[in-house]
């Protein structure tokens, strides 16, 4: 089961990304589960300092950005 991690305050991008985030995972029909976290130490204990982020496994794969659901689907896989 993959764990798949949003870092974001819950801003409408960080909404979005959690949004292809899902979309990516159920098209790709992952096994995941999808956690947000929005403490700010909490994120930055990743080395986050911008968000949205995405976590896939423990391993960050995007900072910053929002990225098309076929790159998502790269990350997830």
């Amino acid at each position: 089961m993959k764990k798949l991690v949003i870092l974001g305050p819950g801003c409408p991008r960080c909404e979005k990304l959690a949004d292809d985030t899902r979309q990516a995972a159920e098209e790709l029909n992952l096994d995941f589960q999808l956690y947000k976290i929005t403490d700010i130490s909490a994120i930055s204990s990743f080395g986050v300092m911008t968000t949205p982020a995405l976590v896939v496994d423990g391993d960050v794969k995007c900072v910053g950005k929002l990225p098309s659901l076929d790159e998502l689907k790269t990350m997830l896989q």
